[in-house]
């Protein structure tokens, strides 16, 4: 008997036309059709998912490095002859350019923080003040970004600087003045009085950040240092790196230059269990939504088994005429890896256009459901976003078709081995 090349035009004839065969016919249309969608639709959901969290990571990662330090640097210095500890940063000046010459640091600024109150006539706010020099504040992407902020950044010495929630929350605009209360004011014989300032808004910002945007507030460095009782000094410097996954390898050089005393504090440590709870979840998700892609292509090896079933007489007479196991083992293999190929074609395509489209998605779901699907004050961030990646995208095409070519190799050997004699014996 002569053998026939694998994959011959036959082979592919006979599958095509056993996979579109009517139930009349003794085909499996149906099971056909429940598998190509239980594929496609497992494909989409991991693909849509794997884009969403990447894009969740991406888009919180993106703003805690384009708005805060990547590495905050104190300075711990205990007063002679008593147990205080003060944490201020006297010659900040000099630190700050050394720092800033340490390779692999891109900016070294000296910053004064405190927590006061926002007041707009019956409107009160919490907020965080930075007082910030005017060229490091530029350098901040997040920050001075002009598409997503609105009035005069180069005004800044002028006023102040606002989150675009914080200004929502007083109900204010460019323009409008707020009343900026300290409770640690200013210090009398009848004890310490409340500070109160009133300061022209110059620029409102966004940095895509809920709480950054409804609690941050930027002021000149001269006049937070007055304003918070800091004259000649600052409490900290907010140091940026070139590299912020390689953060590591520049925290020795830091500690070096700022000396004895000398604290640290890296984007890592405050966002770092945030990221690992993200890793962890991104495992399981894709483990999960793995046994769905499994449990689809399973739906192939049923509507394969009945197919064989069905084809029984069919197997009989072409093995009659010649036809090897190999040929039958590859037609029915044709027939399911035909199906999950398909499928997994269609869950890529369905699951990158969700990615590429999310945001118009998105907005319709919201408007169907009335408004308030997502809670920026809940979830950090303002929009759902989603991040299309080659690598997750292979990954979900490898994982389906890898799993429904497997399935596809067991009923078709089932028929490749059925006994010819046996399956025409009572036809």
């Amino acid at each position: 008997m002569a053998s026939t090349a694998p994959f011959a035009k036959f082979e592919w004839m006979i599958a095509w036309r056993y996979i579109r065969a009517k139930r009349a016919e003794g085909g499996v249309s149906i099971m056909t059709w429940i598998s190509l969608i239980g594929v496609t639709l497992a494909v989409f959901a991991l693909i849509a998912t794997l884009a969403v969290r990447s894009g969740f990571r991406a888009e919180f990662v993106d703003t805690i490095l384009g708005s805060n330090a990547h590495v905050t640097v104190y300075q711990q210095t205990a007063i002679a002859g008593t147990n205080q500890v003060i944490r201020t940063i006297l010659e900040y000046e000099a630190l700050a350019d050394n720092l800033a010459e340490i390779d692999g640091v891109i900016r070294a600024a000296p910053l004064v923080r405190g927590q006061v109150i926002a007041n707009r006539t019956n409107r009160n706010a919490g907020i965080e003040v930075y007082g910030i020099a005017l060229e490091d504040l530029k350098t901040i992407p997040r920050i001075a970004n002009p598409i997503t902020s609105l009035g005069s950044i180069d005004r800044f010495n002028d006023g102040i600087a606002i989150g675009s929630g914080v200004a929502r929350e007083l109900g204010t605009i460019v323009g409008d003045r707020i009343k900026v209360i300290s409770p640690n004011g200013v210090r009398t014989a009848m004890g310490t009085s409340p500070r109160t300032n009133a300061y022209e808004i110059v620029y409102i910002f966004t940095a895509g950040r809920y709480d950054i945007d409804r609690t941050r507030v930027y002021m000149p460095l001269s006049e937070a240092q007055s304003f918070f009782n800091r004259d000649g000094l600052v409490d900290e410097i907010e140091v940026m790196v070139a590299d912020p996954d390689a953060i590591d390898d520049v925290l020795p050089d830091i500690l070096t230059v700022g000396g004895a005393g000398t604290l640290i504090w890296t984007w890592r440590d405050s966002a770092g269990s945030f990221l690992r709870a993200l890793s962890v979840e991104d495992n399981v998700m894709f483990v999960i939504l793995s046994i769905l892609v499994l449990i689809a292509s399973m739906n192939i090896i049923s509507g394969l088994i009945m197919l064989v079933k069905n084809k029984g007489r069919d197997i009989g007479i072409l093995r009659t005429m010649g036809l090897t196991e190999g040929s039958i083992l590859r037609i029915f293999f044709i027939c399911g890896a035909g199906i999950g190929t398909f499928g997994t074609i269609l869950g890529v395509i369905f699951g990158c256009l969700f990615a590429i489209y999310i945001d118009t998605i998105f907005s319709f779901v919201n408007y169907v459901a009335g408004g308030g699907v997502w809670d920026p004050s809940i979830r950090g961030i303002y929009e759902l976003p989603a991040q299309l990646r080659l690598r997750d995208v292979i990954s979900s095409v490898t994982l389906s078709l890898g799993l429904s070519w497997i399935v596809t190799i067991f009923p078709a050997r089932r028929a490749a081995r059925m006994n010819p004699v046996e399956a025409l014996r009572y036809e």
